[in-house]
Protein backbone atom coordinates (compact mmCIF):
# COMPACT_ATOMS: atom_id res chain seq x y z
CA UNK A 1 0.00 0.00 0.00
CA UNK A 2 1.68 3.37 -0.97
CA UNK A 3 0.69 6.24 1.63
CA UNK A 4 2.49 9.18 -0.05
CA UNK A 5 2.02 10.28 -3.62
CA UNK A 6 3.98 13.09 -5.29
CA UNK A 7 2.21 14.89 -8.02
CA UNK A 8 4.24 17.62 -10.17
CA UNK A 9 2.60 20.17 -12.51
CA UNK A 10 4.42 23.78 -13.97
CA UNK A 11 7.08 24.02 -11.32
CA UNK A 12 4.48 23.08 -8.17
CA UNK A 13 5.29 19.55 -6.62
CA UNK A 14 1.96 18.46 -4.71
CA UNK A 15 2.72 15.58 -1.59
CA UNK A 16 -0.50 13.78 -0.87
CA UNK A 17 -1.03 12.14 2.91
CA UNK A 18 -3.21 8.98 2.07
CA UNK A 19 -2.28 7.20 4.83
CA UNK A 20 -3.90 5.29 7.93
CA UNK A 21 -7.03 6.89 10.13
CA UNK A 22 -6.34 10.24 10.19
CA UNK A 23 -2.76 10.32 8.39
CA UNK A 24 -1.28 8.60 11.39
CA UNK A 25 1.89 7.62 10.59
CA UNK A 26 4.47 4.73 11.79
CA UNK A 27 8.04 4.12 9.85
CA UNK A 28 6.81 2.40 6.75
CA UNK A 29 4.66 6.33 6.13
CA UNK A 30 7.67 8.78 7.33
CA UNK A 31 9.85 6.53 5.03
CA UNK A 32 7.16 7.34 2.22
CA UNK A 33 7.46 11.23 4.05
CA UNK A 34 11.48 11.02 3.37
CA UNK A 35 11.28 9.94 -0.04
CA UNK A 36 9.00 12.36 -1.57
CA UNK A 37 10.91 15.39 -0.29
CA UNK A 38 14.14 13.66 -1.64
CA UNK A 39 12.38 13.74 -4.96
CA UNK A 40 11.36 17.04 -4.69
CA UNK A 41 14.91 18.58 -3.39
CA UNK A 42 16.83 17.21 -6.35
CA UNK A 43 14.24 18.50 -9.03
CA UNK A 44 15.36 21.41 -10.07
CA UNK A 45 12.27 21.67 -11.81
CA UNK A 46 10.44 21.85 -9.05
CA UNK A 47 10.18 25.34 -7.21
CA UNK A 48 7.45 25.35 -4.76
CA UNK A 49 6.10 21.92 -3.28
CA UNK A 50 2.49 21.84 -1.15
CA UNK A 51 1.96 19.09 1.69
CA UNK A 52 -1.42 18.41 1.40
CA UNK A 53 -4.02 15.52 2.91
CA UNK A 54 -6.61 13.76 1.04
CA UNK A 55 -8.54 13.08 4.12
CA UNK A 56 -11.10 16.11 4.15
CA UNK A 57 -11.16 15.96 8.31
CA UNK A 58 -7.43 15.24 8.68
CA UNK A 59 -4.17 16.81 7.97
CA UNK A 60 -2.60 14.14 9.96
CA UNK A 61 -3.30 13.27 14.09
CA UNK A 62 0.50 12.04 14.47
CA UNK A 63 2.57 8.74 15.08
CA UNK A 64 0.13 6.39 15.21
CA UNK A 65 -0.63 5.66 19.24
CA UNK A 66 -0.28 1.98 18.99
CA UNK A 67 2.51 1.38 16.79
CA UNK A 68 4.41 3.65 19.69
CA UNK A 69 2.88 1.37 22.91
CA UNK A 70 4.07 -1.43 21.34
CA UNK A 71 7.64 -0.90 19.69
CA UNK A 72 10.30 -0.37 22.63
CA UNK A 73 12.17 2.72 24.27
CA UNK A 74 15.59 2.32 21.82
CA UNK A 75 12.93 1.68 18.15
CA UNK A 76 11.07 4.65 19.43
CA UNK A 77 13.86 7.21 20.08
CA UNK A 78 15.78 6.06 16.69
CA UNK A 79 12.39 6.63 15.12
CA UNK A 80 11.46 10.07 16.31
CA UNK A 81 15.73 10.87 15.22
CA UNK A 82 14.41 9.77 11.86
CA UNK A 83 11.47 12.25 11.52
CA UNK A 84 13.71 15.02 12.74
CA UNK A 85 16.37 14.12 10.02
CA UNK A 86 13.63 13.57 7.81
CA UNK A 87 11.62 17.02 8.48
CA UNK A 88 15.06 18.98 8.70
CA UNK A 89 15.20 18.36 4.78
CA UNK A 90 12.99 20.86 4.07
CA UNK A 91 14.55 23.45 5.84
CA UNK A 92 17.86 23.12 3.88
CA UNK A 93 16.07 22.60 0.45
CA UNK A 94 15.74 24.96 -1.98
CA UNK A 95 12.14 24.56 -2.78
CA UNK A 96 9.47 26.34 -0.86
CA UNK A 97 7.59 24.03 1.09
CA UNK A 98 3.60 25.27 2.17
CA UNK A 99 1.33 22.87 4.25
CA UNK A 100 -2.23 22.90 3.34
CA UNK A 101 -3.98 22.38 6.36
CA UNK A 102 -8.34 21.15 5.71
CA UNK A 103 -8.71 19.16 9.27
CA UNK A 104 -7.24 18.29 12.09
CA UNK A 105 -3.33 18.95 12.91
CA UNK A 106 -2.55 17.85 15.65
CA UNK A 107 0.80 16.45 17.24
CA UNK A 108 3.44 15.06 14.93
CA UNK A 109 1.32 15.83 12.06
CA UNK A 110 1.37 19.73 13.37
CA UNK A 111 5.14 18.94 13.59
CA UNK A 112 5.23 18.38 9.99
CA UNK A 113 3.56 21.58 9.44
CA UNK A 114 5.48 23.43 11.50
CA UNK A 115 8.68 21.95 9.48
CA UNK A 116 7.16 23.68 5.93
CA UNK A 117 8.03 26.89 5.27
CA UNK A 118 4.20 28.43 5.42
CA UNK A 119 0.99 27.12 6.56
CA UNK A 120 -2.02 27.93 5.06
CA UNK A 121 -5.14 26.99 6.61
CA UNK A 122 -9.09 26.33 5.78
CA UNK A 123 -10.99 28.17 8.04
CA UNK A 124 -13.11 25.51 10.19
CA UNK A 125 -13.96 24.08 13.31
CA UNK A 126 -10.89 21.72 13.39
CA UNK A 127 -8.36 21.67 16.09
CA UNK A 128 -4.26 22.78 15.61
CA UNK A 129 -2.53 22.35 18.23
CA UNK A 130 0.48 19.76 20.16
CA UNK A 131 -1.29 17.66 23.02
CA UNK A 132 1.27 15.46 23.50
CA UNK A 133 1.73 15.98 27.08
CA UNK A 134 -1.65 14.47 27.85
CA UNK A 135 -0.11 11.12 26.60
CA UNK A 136 3.64 12.33 29.14
CA UNK A 137 5.62 12.76 26.85
CA UNK A 138 6.68 15.89 24.87
CA UNK A 139 6.37 16.58 20.99
CA UNK A 140 9.48 15.32 20.27
CA UNK A 141 9.84 15.56 16.36
CA UNK A 142 10.67 19.16 16.46
CA UNK A 143 7.51 20.80 18.01
CA UNK A 144 8.88 22.47 21.09
CA UNK A 145 11.39 23.74 19.16
CA UNK A 146 10.64 24.95 16.35
CA UNK A 147 7.04 26.43 17.27
CA UNK A 148 9.01 28.21 20.14
CA UNK A 149 10.77 29.88 17.62
CA UNK A 150 7.94 30.50 15.23
CA UNK A 151 5.46 32.36 17.66
CA UNK A 152 7.60 32.91 20.86
CA UNK A 153 8.74 31.08 23.86
CA UNK A 154 5.95 31.68 26.57
CA UNK A 155 3.36 31.18 23.97
CA UNK A 156 5.04 27.64 22.80
CA UNK A 157 5.62 26.78 26.80
CA UNK A 158 1.36 27.45 27.55
CA UNK A 159 0.35 25.30 24.10
CA UNK A 160 2.76 22.37 25.16
CA UNK A 161 2.44 22.15 29.12
CA UNK A 162 -1.35 22.60 28.84
CA UNK A 163 -1.75 20.66 25.69
CA UNK A 164 -4.22 23.38 24.45
CA UNK A 165 -5.60 23.19 20.62
CA UNK A 166 -6.91 26.09 18.35
CA UNK A 167 -8.67 26.48 15.79
CA UNK A 168 -7.32 28.30 12.61
CA UNK A 169 -8.82 31.68 12.98
CA UNK A 170 -6.78 31.41 16.90
CA UNK A 171 -4.04 30.01 15.54
CA UNK A 172 -3.73 32.97 12.81
CA UNK A 173 -4.20 35.23 15.46
CA UNK A 174 -0.34 34.17 17.10
CA UNK A 175 1.38 32.99 13.86
CA UNK A 176 0.83 29.42 14.16
CA UNK A 177 -0.32 29.45 10.65
CA UNK A 178 -0.15 32.50 7.92
CA UNK A 179 -3.02 32.28 6.20
CA UNK A 180 -7.06 31.16 6.91
CA UNK A 181 -8.79 31.02 3.65
CA UNK A 182 -12.56 30.15 3.30
CA UNK A 183 -12.94 26.38 3.02
CA UNK A 184 -14.11 25.83 -0.45
CA UNK A 185 -11.04 28.42 -1.82
CA UNK A 186 -8.15 27.09 0.30
CA UNK A 187 -7.04 24.58 -2.74
CA UNK A 188 -7.17 27.21 -5.10
CA UNK A 189 -5.75 30.16 -2.98
CA UNK A 190 -2.76 28.08 -1.90
CA UNK A 191 -2.43 26.66 -5.57
CA UNK A 192 -2.43 30.33 -7.00
CA UNK A 193 0.03 31.44 -4.16
CA UNK A 194 2.07 28.34 -5.23
CA UNK A 195 2.10 29.22 -8.98
CA UNK A 196 2.90 32.30 -8.66
CA UNK A 197 6.07 31.79 -6.82
CA UNK A 198 7.04 29.54 -9.47
CA UNK A 199 6.52 31.93 -12.08
CA UNK A 200 8.55 34.74 -10.41
CA UNK A 201 12.19 34.90 -9.88
CA UNK A 202 12.26 31.49 -8.58
CA UNK A 203 16.21 31.39 -8.32
CA UNK A 204 15.96 34.34 -5.85
CA UNK A 205 13.08 32.98 -4.02
CA UNK A 206 14.92 29.82 -3.48
CA UNK A 207 18.30 31.95 -1.99
CA UNK A 208 15.67 34.31 -0.08
CA UNK A 209 14.71 30.61 1.88
CA UNK A 210 17.48 29.66 2.05
CA UNK A 211 19.24 33.06 4.00
CA UNK A 212 16.53 33.40 6.27
CA UNK A 213 16.11 29.40 7.11
CA UNK A 214 20.20 28.90 7.93
CA UNK A 215 20.81 32.02 9.01
CA UNK A 216 18.25 32.21 11.87
CA UNK A 217 20.81 29.61 13.38
CA UNK A 218 23.76 31.36 12.46
CA UNK A 219 25.11 34.59 14.88
CA UNK A 220 24.11 38.18 13.44
CA UNK A 221 27.61 38.93 11.93
CA UNK A 222 28.34 35.07 10.03
CA UNK A 223 24.74 35.34 8.96
CA UNK A 224 25.43 38.74 7.20
CA UNK A 225 28.16 37.16 5.54
CA UNK A 226 26.05 34.38 4.61
CA UNK A 227 23.81 36.55 2.92
CA UNK A 228 25.77 38.25 0.92
CA UNK A 229 27.63 35.26 -0.48
CA UNK A 230 24.18 34.13 -1.60
CA UNK A 231 23.28 37.65 -2.99
CA UNK A 232 26.77 37.22 -5.07
CA UNK A 233 25.36 34.41 -6.49
CA UNK A 234 22.20 36.25 -7.59
CA UNK A 235 24.34 39.08 -8.96
CA UNK A 236 25.99 36.28 -11.52
CA UNK A 237 22.55 34.87 -12.47
CA UNK A 238 20.76 35.54 -15.79
CA UNK A 239 17.57 36.31 -13.93
CA UNK A 240 19.25 39.06 -11.74
CA UNK A 241 20.75 41.05 -15.35
CA UNK A 242 16.83 40.10 -16.69
CA UNK A 243 15.65 41.74 -13.93
CA UNK A 244 17.90 44.93 -13.67
CA UNK A 245 17.00 45.47 -17.96
CA UNK A 246 13.29 45.08 -17.52
CA UNK A 247 13.40 47.40 -14.65
CA UNK A 248 14.89 49.99 -16.56
CA UNK A 249 13.22 49.20 -19.83
CA UNK A 250 9.91 49.38 -17.76
CA UNK A 251 8.49 45.76 -19.33
CA UNK A 252 7.64 43.12 -17.26
CA UNK A 253 10.76 40.54 -17.15
CA UNK A 254 10.72 37.31 -18.15
CA UNK A 255 12.41 35.12 -15.44
CA UNK A 256 14.14 31.77 -16.20
CA UNK A 257 15.16 30.41 -12.78
CA UNK A 258 18.74 30.74 -13.84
Amino acid sequence: MQFVTVKKEDGVAEIHLHAQKGNSYDFDVYREINSAIDEIRLDSDIHVAILMSDDPKFFSVGANIEFLRQADPRYKTQFCLFCNETLDKIARSPQVFIAMLEGHTVGGGLEMALACDLRFAADGEYQIGLPEVTLGVLPGTGGTQRMARLIGYSKALDLCITGRTLKPREALEIGLVDKVFPAEEVRERTFEYAHRLSTSASYAVSNIKLSIMNGKEMPLNVAIRYEGELQNLLFRSQDAKEGLSAFLEKRTPKFQGV
